[in-house]
Parts: structure tokens; C-alpha cells; sequence
């Protein structure tokens, strides 16, 4: 059914609201929920995906060098050329049904494995709750929230406990919301619409249920989403395309006017030429890219997935590849993440049951998110039995304060106010302090320097360390952040998190491949250096978030660049870190799973989440490890690598060879008086070629490539194909000037000698591009090898076939076989022979962090 469209919601009672969307507190019953997801659409701010075949189809239709050859075949058609038009066409459509399925394929394969990364939603449906796709919320519905979740609609609540929601994504404002079930002025704006939940924001702290009002593009996030910045920032790879792009253009715009005009003065039919420049450009172009991209992609998203890296965003897929740098926090990463509570101690450092207390009391009541401590915490009060007060409020845990407070009632029914959070941030709003004998006496400067050299030992070992304090509370007082004030000190608790097994192997591991780890954490910096120390990690400084403070944004370049430990730092400036390594020029990859770690998540080139990670990092993430591991991220950039390495491979051969072929045939147009090859007999030679390019994707990497990232170098890609595409034409110019000269051949035996030279000399470099060895010494996959020698066999076979008259081509003469047998096998023993030095000698002035995709540098980056 179709519910009425309800205006100014949140000024509406609950119970009226329920009964206007046909709902109640138990929820839709899951047939009207399917009925609802029927009537109003998927909850998503874009139209419906069309599915995979359509998607490639619709890709094929933006293409404009398809519509630019359709457009000159028609000419062709309607000028009485209906043979040679007619066969362009067979052509074209062939090539792009190839392209169509090659990408419906890598599409089905992607949509299953994004399945498992979806976001989902907890709702109530039938009195039971559920977990569904966020993108089968309908109107009615009714969402459970808990602290680290994203909303996936706009509703209003219907009951909240200390709910405090980050609405920074739609509003800007940085700190916590507080969100109450309570109606409020028809007239409020967006931000002050506190009975409100909005699509796309996410909870801080605390719990609640609220009924979906609006889903999709009505929801407020949908309504901005045009003049919000909603699309992420351009990848390194994605930057290498474009620009790689515009070269392309520029050659293919001075190859058809140059050609065009050359006919024009050799008096070459009009219509012929103008094919035969457009499959010029046609041919130039790597029209097979995009289908081979999706299957390199598709099946480098497989791999990783089989190792536990789940693709959430696939053009990331090569920068995980191309990553120089890993941010990283060292809990479960570094550390083995099993936080054990070491002791709880009162001011003089002796253990004390009275601490304890106090910690879980805080520890189990907070609404927020619980991390490691807070369970280690709740797990030894459970252990000891510990009773639970009445909680009566809270004040929620962020990063500026590093503290959290929760309201309690005690036995006694006093209410009392109990803190915890980082040991200098308690010590900072403490005026007093409880001795063992349990009094509470002033906090002097001599015992704050006693209780900072306490807090300072124990961090030297390694000893994670939080701070207790309490305050009496007096009746109507208002709870907020200023409350935490002239408190008094009651005492530590202590942590252990020991360092993870095989954590310096992978550290080792990610060296070896060129990947600099830099530790950021939010802990006492002397923790965090006594586990880099543990760990193996070499450093000569570490930078505290009070440092960072400090520093202009280019003074932060330099010390993001040589620094690897980061300590004390604050969700903004994890931000600030990851934006200055990717201005020095590093692609930086982040590895986070908290609420605050978002913003770091989305700003580096390659987020990193894991699976059991909040709502909101996952959907800022570009991957999700199902373990919290490096070596799983190690397996993970070794598969980018790969896939990298083979998507270069296909545009440097292809392209090369495309470049001295078509340059060629340029250049004989102005000296021919004939066409060198019809324009069909082009586009077929171009989709031949394209036939084993294909296979690229599963091709076998050689070892020396994956020791360091590989980056997109439009100068490097330029000078490799002048360089190899110029060794191709000079033995395309020895065949013509011998086929011409020697053995006086006519236009149909030209045509014929020169597509199966040209053809078999791209399909044999390609097995010699591929690796920067001995190509007999690389072993290519088996399905790289097999279509390179069918395709080889067809070349021979075409002169004839029943359809050579169609296409223009002749038998031809024994002795004009063996020369075109000959000139391959030389062409392809020279650029065996020069390849090595030759692409040295490209490299030289590329950017030092950048790598040939066929081999390594001298530079090096292993952690300091």
C-alpha cells in the first residue's frame, strides 16, 4: 500500500504518526514490507542499477568512437560502398558483443561479492527484530539503533536511552547530538529536529527505535545530494586513466586529419578515406579496455576475496596495489587485541576494589560503542560479581575531552557522577584527591608530579593506562560537558595488549613490497613506542597529537613524510596526516573499523575496515578484511599488484603496437596510390589482436614486479609507445618498400601480405612485452598462450577461407609467405634483443616511487 505523504513530521505525536504510516511498535508484517519495497522503490539516492548486461550495454552506447565509425559506415552505405559498409558494421557489432558479454560477466561476478558488504539494517518486522538490506527499508518500518550504527532512512523516534547521534555528514556539526523522542515546533530546521534520524548520519552513543517517514532520494540526504560533495575523491589509478585518455585523443585527432588530407591530396576516394581514417583512430584506440578493465578487476576482486579482502569500492582495487604508505592504528593490528586488565589501583598505585567498582560501573552503563578496555572492564566486574547502580544519565565519550561520564544512583541513593577516560584528561578536571584511608584531601602539585611519574612508568613498560574520578552531585544540576569539573582522583586502571603473533613478519613482508607502515594511535605515546620497539619498528621520534597542533599544514607535509610513529592524535588530525602523505606524493592506505575513523577512511587513497568494524567505517572503507591482520592486507596489495601489472601490460603492448601499425599505414597513404589496408581489414586486424589481449587478466606476474608499488606515468606510457611503436613502423616501412620494390605485389596481395604481418608481429610482442626476462623464461598463463597461437593460425588461414573475396584478401605467392614468416620472427628477435635496455633507458627522470609494470627500480622504501 501507499501511505499518505506526512508534512512536518517531526512536529507529529508518535501514536498519530504510527497510525498515519499504518505501523505500530511491533513493526510492518514482512508481506506488507515487500509490498511497500514494491510500491516506493529501493532505499537508495541513485535510480535503480540496471543489472550487469544492461550496464555494459548502456557503457558500449557511450562510446563515441562506435557512433563516429557507425556515422562514417553509413556515409560509406549511402555513397554506394554498401560491401566494404556493410562488413565495417559486421565488424563493429562483433567487437562490441565481445565487449558486452566480457563486462556482464565481471559485473555478475562483482554484484555477488558486494553482497556480502552491503549494508545492512536492524528493523522490527512481525514483533521480531530482523537484519535486512538497508536497501529493503521501506516507510513503516521500524530501525533499532545502537551505538557505531548508520541510519539507513530518515524517521522519528519512538524511544531513545542517551542517544547521541554524529550528524556531521548532513549538517557539518562536529560534536555529538543529543536525540530525545519528543516532538518538536513545526517550524525547526533540520538541525534542530531532535526527534529526528537522518539517512547517511550515524550513532554516537546510547540507543533508540524510530518509525522510517522517508526513504531514498526523499529523505533529506537525498534532497542535498546534488550540492553535497558526495562523490569520493579521484583514485591514483583513475587520475592514470584520464590522463592516459587525453594522449590518446590528441594522437587520434592529428592521425585522422593527417590521414584524411594525405587521401585528399593522393586523390583517394572520398568515402574510402574517410573510413579508412576513422578506422585509423578506432584502431589506435583500446576499445577492449574498458572490457578488459572489469575482468582484470573482476577477477582481482575474486582472488583477494578467496585471501579475505572483500572489494567495496573496485576502482580502488589497483591504488591497494599502488599503496607506498599504511596508516594504522596498533590495536588488533599490531597488537593482538585481546585487552586484558592488568590491575586497579587507587591513587598511590595499590590495588583497590573500590577502582574496580568504579570502572565498571562506567564501563557497563555507558551507551556508547565498547571498545577493548570497556569489555576487558565489564568482563573482570562480571568475574568479581560486582552489583550495578541505578544510571540515571550520561555524558558521552569524544575526542576532545578523551573522557566519559555516566550518572549514578548509588546504594546509599546518593547520586554520583563517575568518570574515566584518558589518565591526563581526568587528571586535568581533578582538584582533589581520595588516599587509601579514604579521604578525600587537596590535589597539590606535588602529588600531581608524583601521579604523572606513575602514569609515565607504566607507560614506558607498555602499560595502557585510564584514569578514575568522581564527583558528588547535587540535585537539578544540569548534566553536560562542564560538569566534569573539581573532581576528585580515585585512581588507575591498567591495561595489557600484548603484540600480535607474526606481526613483524607481515611488517617484514609489507617492507619487502615497498610499503612504509606509519603507526597512528590514540594512546599515550609512551605505549605506543614501547610496542613499536617490541614489534621491531625502527624510529627516532615520535610525534604527539599536541605536536601536530602546532604545525601549518606544509610544515605537516614534511613531518608526516619521516615520521612512522604517531601518538595522542585525534580523529581530525588522523584526517590531517593521511591528506599530507597524499600531497608529498604517496598513495596512502588507512586501516581503521571506529566511528571517528571515517573521515580518515575516506580521504585516503585506500580505506581499510574490517568485518565486524561499525556501520559507518565499512561504508567509508574501499575494503573490508574479514581479519584484522597485515598479513591479510599484504596478500591483499600483492593481488592489486597483479592486477595493476596486467591492466599496464594490455595498454603499453596494445598500444605500442596499435601506435606503429596505424602510424605506418598513415604514412603509406601518403605515398601509396592505393589504400593500404580497406577500412574493414583495419577493424578486423584491430579485433584479432584484441582476442588474446583479453586474456591478459589471468596472466602470470613475474615476482620482481610485485616488490614494489607501480603508479600511472602518462610520460612513461607516452615515451613506451613512440619507442616500440617507432620499431614496429621501421619494419612495417621494410615490408612495404620490399612488397612494392622487390616483389611488385598489386593492392590486393599488399593488403593481404601486410594484415598478416602486422597481425602476427602484434600478436608474437605481446608474449615478449610482457616481461622484462628472456620471454621463454616467463611462462605465460595457458590461456594467454593458447588464443595468441589460434589467432595466429586464423591470420593464416583467412587468404583462404571462403570469405577472403569479401574481405578483400588473395592467395598469395610462396616466396611472399616466407619473406612475412621471416620479418615477424626478426621484428620479434630485435625487440627481444633491445627491450631490456631500451625501457632502462624510457625510466630514467620517472618519479622515484614510480616502477615499470614489466620490472623494479633501484629505490627501495622499506620502515624505518
Amino acid at each position: 500500500m501507499r501511505v499518505p505523504r506526512i508534512e512536518q513530521y517531526w512536529s507529529v505525536a508518535t501514536d498519530k504518526l504510527l497510525a498515519a504510516l499504518s505501523s505500530s511498535a511491533a513493526g510492518l508484517d514482512p508481506t506488507e514490507a515487500q509490498a511497500r519495497l514494491s510500491t516506493y522503490g529501493p532505499n537508495q539516492l541513485s535510480a535503480a542499477h540496471r543489472g550487469p548486461l544492461a550496464e555494459a550495454v548502456i557503457s558500449q552506447l557511450r562510446n563515441p568512437l562506435l557512433w563516429l565509425l557507425l556515422f562514417a559506415a553509413i556515409v560509406g552505405g549511402l555513397a554506394g560502398e554498401l560491401v566494404n559498409s556493410g562488413i565495417v558494421l559486421l565488424i563493429l557489432l562483433l567487437g562490441s558483443l565481445i565487449s558486452v558479454v566480457q563486462e556482464s560477466r565481471a559485473g555478475h561476478a562483482l554484484a555477488h561479492l558486494r553482497e556480502r558488504v552491503a549494508l545492512r539494517a536492524r528493523v522490527v518486522r512481525g514483533g521480531s527484530e530482523q537484519d535486512v538490506l538497508a536497501t529493503s527499508v521501506v516507510p513503516g518500518d521500524i530501525l533499532v539503533l545502537g551505538a557505531g550504527t548508520m541510519v539507513a532512512a530518515d524517521a522519528v523516534l519512538l524511544s531513545t536511552r542517551d542517544l547521541y547521534m554524529g550528524e556531521a555528514a548532513l549538517t557539518g556539526e562536529p560534536f555529538a547530538v543529543e536525540k530525545r523522542a519528543t516532538p518538536v515546533d513545526a517550524s525547526a530546521g533540520l538541525a534542530a529536529r531532535t526527534n529526528v534520524v537522518h539517512m547517511g548520519t550515524s550513532v554516537r552513543s546510547g540507543m533508540g527505535r524510530a518509525v522510517v517517514v522517508q526513504t531514498g532520494a526523499a529523505t533529506a540526504f537525498g534532497q542535498v545530494a546534488g550540492r553535497l560533495a558526495l562523490r569520493q575523491p579521484e583514485t591514483d589509478f583513475q587520475r592514470g586513466l584520464r590522463r592516459f585518455g587525453y594522449l590518446l585523443m590528441s594522437l587520434m585527432v592529428v592521425l585522422v586529419f593527417v590521414v584524411f588530407a594525405a587521401s585528399a591530396v593522393r586523390h583517394h576516394p572520398p568515402v574510402e578515406a574517410l573510413l579508412f581514417a576513422v578506422a585509423l583512430a578506432v584502431g589506435l584506440a583500446p576499445e577492449m579496455l574498458p572490457a578488459v578493465l572489469a575482468t582484470m578487476l573482476a577477477r582481482g576482486a575474486k582472488r583477494m576475496a578467496e585471501r579475505g579482502v572483500l572489494v567495496r569500492r573496485l576502482e580502488a582495487t589497483e591504488n591497494l596495489g599502488n599503496m607506498d604508505v599504511l596508516c594504522t592504528d596498533k590495536t588488533g593490528t599490531l597488537t593482538a587485541g585481546e585487552v586484558a586488565l592488568e590491575s586497579a589501583t587507587d591513587p598511590a598505585g595499590d590495588a583497590s576494589p573500590d577502582a574496580l567498582r568504579l570502572a565498571f560501573w562506567n564501563a557497563r552503563l555507558q551507551g556508547g560503542l565498547p571498545n577493548p578496555l570497556d569489555r576487558a572492564l565489564v568482563d573482570a566486574g562480571s568475574r568479581h560479581s560486582l552489583p550495578l547502580p541505578e544510571k540515571l544519565d550520561e555524558i558521552p565519550f569524544d575526542f576532545m575531552r578523551k573522557r566519559l561520564s555516566v550518572l549514578v544512583r548509588t546504594e546509599a541513593g546518593a547520586p554520583l557522577l563517575v568518570t574515566k577516560g584518558a589518565a591526563a584528561a581526568v587528571l586535568g578536571v581533578c582538584d582533589s584527591v581520595r588516599s587509601a584511608a579514604g579521604s578525600v584531601t587537596p590535589l597539590d602539585a606535588a602529588q600531581r608530579v608524583a601521579l604523572d611519574s606513575r602514569l609515565a612508568a607504566w607507560s614506558e613498560e607498555g602499560v595502557r593506562v585510564i584514569g578514575l574520578a568522581t564527583r558528588a552531585w547535587v540535585a537539578g544540576e544540569p548534566v553536560d560537558r562542564a560538569s566534569e569539573a573539581g573532581m576528585v582522583f580515585e585512581g588507575f586502571a591498567t591495561f595489557r595488549d600484548p603484540p600480535k603473533p607474526g606481526v613483524q613478519q607481515a611488517l617484514a613482508d609489507l617492507g619487502g613490497l615497498g610499503v612504509r607502515v606509519k603507526v597512528i594511535s590514540g594512546d599515550h605515546h609512551a605505549v605506543v613506542a614501547h610496542l613499536a620497539r617490541q614489534i621491531g619498528m625502527r624510529f627516532d621520534r615520535v610525534v604527539r597529537g599536541a605536536d601536530i597542533a602546532q604545525l601549518r599544514d606544509d610544515a605537516l607535509r614534511h613531518v608526516a613524510d619521516t615520521a612512522d610513529i604517531f601518538a595522542e592524535i585525534d580523529p581530525t588530525q588522523k584526517e590531517r596526516i593521511v591528506l599530507a602523505l597524499k600531497q608529498t606524493g604517496h598513495v596512502v592506505g588507512f586501516m581503521g573499523d571506529g566511528i571517528n575513523d571515517a573521515p580518515a577512511l575516506y580521504a585516503a587513497d585506500v580505506g581499510i575496515s574490517v568485518d565486524g568494524a561499525t556501520d559507518v567505517a565499512r561504508e567509508a572503507a574501499d575494503f573490508v578484511l574479514l581479519k584484522q591482520d597485515l598479513g591479510t592486507v599484504c596478500a591483499g596489495v600483492r593481488e592489486g599488484r597483479a592486477t595493476f601489472a596486467n591492466t599496464l601490460k594490455y595498454v603499453l603492448t596494445t598500444e605500442s603496437a596499435n601506435l606503429g601499425n596505424m602510424v605506418s599505414m598513415a604514412f603509406a597513404s601518403l605515398f601509396l596510390p592505393f589504400l593500404p589496408l580497406l577500412a574493414h581489414q583495419v577493424l578486423l586486424n584491430n579485433l584479432l589482436s584484441d582476442v588474446p589481449s583479453t586474456a591478459l587478466a589471468g596472466d602470470r606476474v613475474d615476482p620482481e614486479v610485485m616488490e614494489q608499488p607501480q603508479r600511472w606515468d602518462v610520460t612513461f606510457i607516452r615515451r613506451y609507445m613512440i619507442a616500440f611503436g617507432l620499431i614496429s613502423a621501421l619494419f612495417d616501412g621494410l615490408t612495404f618498400i620490399a612488397l612494392t620494390r622487390g616483389f611488385g605485389v598489386n593492392p590486393e596481395e599488399f593488403r593481404t601480405a601486410w594484415f598478416v604481418e602486422s597481425l602476427l608481429t602484434e600478436l608474437f610482442v605481446l608474449l615478449v612485452l610482457r616481461t622484462r626476462r628472456r620471454f621463454w623464461k616467463s611462462r605465460p598463463h595457458a590461456a594467454l598462450l593458447a588464443s595468441t597461437l589460434v589467432v595466429a593460425c586464423v591470420t593464416f588461414v583467412l587468404p583462404w577461407s571462403p570469405l577472403r573475396t569479401e574481405l578483400g584478401f588473395v592467395t598469395l605467392p610462396g616466396s611472399v609467405w616466407l619473406f612475412v614468416v621471416g620479418v615477424t620472427v626478426l621484428y620479434v628477435g630485435t625487440v627481444e634483443a633491445v627491450k631490456g635496455p631500451l625501457v632502462t633507458r624510457l625510466m630514467r627522470g620517472r618519479a622515484p616511487k614510480a616502477t615499470s609494470p614489466l620490472g623494479k627500480t633501484s629505490h627501495h622504501l622499506l620502515p624505518r
